[in-house]
């Protein structure tokens, strides 16, 4: 059975996102897991991949900064989203719910368009299903709970597939994984990869120097943030 794709007729939505949700309907599901299996039962989890338009930048992604709490998630930037709770119906629900709670964005605005396969999280436990979301009609956001979330920033996609903003970091654990460069945030760990896939199924992915690689360390001081997740 089928657990990701299209929520909406592609037709229906502006000609710069609709060849991504199109594009939900043929992903395997089996090469885009590229995390490990969970052991035991995983923690149900939903995030919102927000796509917007300006007229100045054209469509960006929205990001939030966690808060520099200690915990596997401390100062990462991510994708608004969190752990699912019984009332949600589904991880539509929990993604736009965490996202308001998070952001104070008004969810009248937002249209779920589709749905990627879920992908295990080893560091939290958490089973995650993105949610890709049009911005119909975008409101104000900002960091509602500072004890969560340091900032919030609408990103553009133009900046974020430009080479010079685009390298891979190396975590003292070995990992190495991709990474981007944005104002004042370094994107990274989880949210990287699946930023980097859903760059790649849009087609909007641009050549870059994947030899590029960084100490994250390194990295954190050269964009002005930290991150704490693999």
């Amino acid at each position: 059975m089928m657990t990701h794709g299209p929520l909406v007729d592609p037709a229906t939505l502006p000609d710069w996102l609709a060849p991504l949700v199109a594009a939900t309907a043929e992903l395997d599901a089996e090469v885009w897991r590229r995390f490990s299996e969970p052991h035991g039962q995983p923690r149900d989890a939903a995030v919102l991949i927000l796509l917007g338009e300006d007229p100045e930048h054209g469509p960006d992604l929205l990001f939030q900064l966690r808060a520099e709490t200690g915990g596997s998630h401390s100062g990462q930037v991510a994708f608004p989203g969190g752990s699912a709770d019984p009332g949600d119906g589904g991880p539509v629900g929990t993604a736009l719910r965490e996202a308001v709670e998070e952001t104070g964005l008004d969810p009248d605005g937002v249209v779920p368009v589709a749905t990627l396969p879920p992908l295990f999280v080893p560091v939290s436990g958490f089973r995650v299903t993105p949610v890709l979301g049009w911005w119909r009609e975008p409101s104000p956001v900002r960091a509602v709970d500072q004890a969560e979330s340091q900032a919030v920033a609408r990103v553009p996609v133009a900046h974020l597939v430009d080479p010079a903003n685009r390298f891979r970091v190396s975590h003292p654990s070995g990992f190495v994984g991709p990474a981007f460069a944005a104002p004042g945030m370094l994107v990274w760990g989880f949210t990287a990869g699946l930023l980097t896939m859903v760059l790649s199924t849009a087609g909007w992915d641009r050549p870059w120097d994947a030899s590029d690689v960084r100490d994250l360390a390194a990295a954190w001081r050269s964009v002005g943030s930290r991150g704490a997740e693999v």
